[in-house]
């Protein structure tokens, strides 16, 4: 259900303040290395950054499809080997945090470990063989963090904008206000669905174009669907068209083949502004292909062929109910939101 920016701090126990871009680092501050670690449904994503004047600079990254909600949906649980990828993954970030000499670092899980009845056990796995304490954190908490890692790319402008992260078993919607300079936070919504279990929703073989056209009007419809009570709390009144900012690694990836990248390339991407029409051209172009068809195109591949449609049909439910012209595409969020927190905390204390 959607909450009011008051029910969210209270949730996260968060408070407005400056983001630590705007401030200078203490000494003792900017000689510390921090980590970042994002476990999701589909990928495990870990950064490591160290702070300077103008924010932070990357030291050390990583990134690997681990798919650990895969079958989530249909048995409730983490399957063995859903949970040996993601272990795997976590033992390489583990190896990084003690190379880099990490001074704090912070690690969290989201949907997958939110669902599974074994998602504690999971935790307590990684924690025996990695080292490493995995936080599964409420999608309240998931929404502040991807907001405070990527708001910086929000066009200017006046009124409400719409910040969104589709994930691989939900997507974070957030409404956000900027009259005040620094985003406040309005309402939001969890949505039960992201790449991963939307595409499990459609599980089976699927011959020719009209099948998976049909499948995709399925997909876009469950989305709609649980959008439709969000979608009643949010202004159809705009001073300007409204502003809409998403961070995916759905935007990403489309925004790529708008631009006809060769081969992914996050300066090209990050911050990039694209029309919302092209985006919609783009998700019907891929939904009347099959698998194999959209694994031969450059940045999509193999590992995204058969996840990528579902993340078009949740982009275009929400065009449907935020019909903004221009969509803003973030490669940043929740781990950037982590550092910028860990940083903020610090230098205040």
């Amino acid at each position: 259900m959607a909450r009011s920016d008051a029910t969210f701090a209270a949730a996260t126990g968060t408070a407005q303040s400056p983001p630590p871009s705007r401030r200078t680092p203490s000494r003792q501050n900017a000689a510390r290395t921090y980590g970042a670690l994002d476990l999701g449904t589909n990928n495990c994503r870990l950064l490591i950054a160290r702070p300077t004047a103008e924010g932070f600079v990357i030291v050390d990254a990583f990134s690997r499809i681990v798919r650990l909600g895969e079958g989530l949906g249909a048995t409730g649980r983490l399957s063995d080997a859903a949970m040996d990828r993601g272990v795997s993954a976590l033992a390489v970030c583990a190896d990084k945090l003690r190379r880099r000499h990490v001074s704090l670092v912070r690690s969290v899980a989201t949907e997958a470990c939110r669902r599974a009845a074994n998602g504690r056990a999971f935790v307590e796995r990684v924690y025996r063989e990695t080292g490493i304490m995995l936080d599964i954190i409420s999608p309240a908490e998931e929404a502040r963090l991807a907001v405070l890692g990527c708001q910086a790319l929000l066009e200017e402008g006046e009124g409400p904008a719409l910040i969104f992260d589709i994930g691989g078993g939900s997507t974070e919607l957030i409404l956000i206000d900027t009259d005040e300079g620094e985003p406040v936070i309005r309402s939001w919504y969890s949505a039960p669905w992201g790449v991963v279990s939307l595409t499990e929703s459609e599980a089976g073989p699927r011959e020719g174009r009209d099948a998976h056209l049909a499948a995709y009007r399925r997909m876009k419809a469950r989305v709609t669907e649980s959008f439709a009570t969000f979608a009643t709390t949010l202004p159809t009144e705009h001073a300007m068209p409204p502003r809409l900012l998403g961070t995916s690694g759905t935007v990403t990836t489309l925004a790529s083949l708008h631009l006809g990248l060769a081969s992914y390339d996050r300066r090209a991407v990050d911050g990039l502004i694209v029309p919302a029409e092209a985006m919609r051209d783009i998700s019907a172009r891929l939904s009347a292909m099959s698998v194999a068809e959209r694994a031969t195109l450059s940045c999509i591949g193999q590992e995204r062929a058969d996840l990528v449609v579902a993340g078009c049909a949740i982009l275009e439910a929400i065009l449907d109910i935020w019909p903004a012209e221009r969509l803003g595409v973030a490669d940043r969020g929740i781990r950037e939101g982590i550092l910028r927190s860990l940083m903020a905390r610090e230098t205040r204390g």
